[in-house]
């Protein structure tokens, strides 16, 4: 039987590679940080979500080796069953009180977290309205509930308003947005999306996982840059990117919604316990970023840098202040083709098509991280530079 399949995958794969879409896998060999090793040598790091440079620093890392020694290596069992350490209620009340929610779950990943959500609070008279550009893990939570979908054109106010108005019916309505669109770097109106829901009587949930710890005055995310913590009924996030780069994802709400996701949400309750070094070392990231203005800062002027930088070389950035800088290149094998000009030149970037990005759309999304210096983002634009000449010529 095999066999037949597997001339199919493989004609499949054959495919996806003639395409030119095909996502190769390329071994670090060094910590994540601002400079890592691969086969080639060492290369400058554009494409990691370490956004604050904290996956690699001492104290973190120092952290993490304490709780190996207090905690263990891992649970080997779910929450409800034996797999709750003090620990792991810490993080969840750092959280909250951070996030300003009244309590807070942990995932496995912020995938989890927003699988085990919809399915959760949300029945078939129930109606969920989301973004149409959001992250696959929203769209796949959804899939699993019984409940209306709806969708909105990304960040489009009035598309947003005419599905409230036409799901009046339902018992229920969640608005549903990424705080940051990861391939686009922009940033969803939540103040006028929260005026919104309370017109119409809606509940909002954002998945902040590309804002917590950078965004807003004191890294609480985009709820936080548009003044409406108070008002965002449900946050999503990960312990993945900006806040120590590890693993692990949450959600921080209203009380009532995380004591029903205790007893009732599937990836919570059938997934192993989050790893307790992971858990110990996150309070030290939150302890960290409760006083990184500088790092903040450094990676606002970075992305400033890169962004006028490559602007004035001509090259095509998508608009915003976000860290993550998408270079637009259009064709998917010539933005795969240039992703591999620049690993020659010692950056390391990739090269994003479909089906994560639209046909057509190809992109080099670039993640700029307060770990680089001022000589890193010059020295990556030159490269960009060069190789757009080899392509050229």
């Amino acid at each position: 039987m095999y066999e037949s399949v597997r001339d199919g995958l493989r004609a499949t794969l054959d495919e996806i590679r003639d395409a030119g879409l095909f996502k190769p896998e390329r071994v670090i060999s060094t910590p994540q940080s601002a400079s890592v090793g691969v086969a080639s040598g060492e290369v400058l790091n554009f494409c990691a979500n370490n956004y604050l440079g904290l996956a690699d620093h001492p104290d973190v890392v120092a952290a993490a080796k304490d709780a190996l020694d207090r905690w263990g290596y891992g649970m080997a069992s779910v929450r409800f069953i034996c797999g709750t350490q003090d620990v792991h209620k810490e993080l969840e009340q750092r959280l909250a009180a951070f996030l300003g929610q009244e309590d807070t779950i942990l995932y496995s990943s912020c995938f989890d977290a927003n699988g085990g959500v919809f399915e959760t609070l949300l029945g078939a008279e129930d109606a969920v309205i989301s973004d149409a550009l959001n992250h696959a893990s929203i769209i796949d939570g959804i899939r699993l509930s019984k409940a209306r979908r709806h969708r909105y054109a990304n960040r489009d106010l009035a598309d947003l308003e005419q599905q409230l108005k036409d799901t009046q019916d339902a018992r229920r309505r969640l608005i549903v947005t990424d705080g940051v669109f990861s391939m686009d770097g922009y940033i969803a109106p939540l103040a006028e999306i929260c005026d919104l829901a309370d017109r119409y009587d809606a509940m909002v949930m954002v998945d902040d996982s590309h804002a917590v710890g950078f965004v807003g005055t004191g890294g609480r995310g985009t709820p936080e840059l548009h003044g409406v913590m108070d008002r965002v009924d449900i946050i999503t996030g990960t312990l993945g990117k900006a806040l120590g780069g590890a693993s692990g994802g949450y959600v921080a709400a209203r009380a009532e919604i995380v004591a029903l996701l205790r007893q009732r949400s599937r990836p919570y309750l059938f997934s192993n316990s989050l790893a307790p070094v992971i858990a110990a070392a996150s309070l030290k990231v939150l302890d960290l970023i409760e006083s990184a203005g500088e790092l903040r800062e450094r990676l606002d002027a970075n992305t400033r840098l890169f962004r006028t930088k490559m602007t004035e070389a001509g090259f095509e950035i998508l608009p915003g202040e976000h860290a993550i800088a998408p270079v637009m290149i259009g064709d998917a094998a010539e933005a795969g083709r240039m992703a591999e000009l620049l690993l020659e030149r010692g950056v390391y970037v990739i090269g994003f098509s479909y089906p994560v990005v639209p046909m057509g759309k190809a992109r080099i999304r670039v993640q700029l991280s307060a770990a680089h210096s001022t000589a890193d983002v010059e020295r990556a634009v030159a490269a960009f530079v060069d190789a757009r000449a080899t392509m050229a010529g």
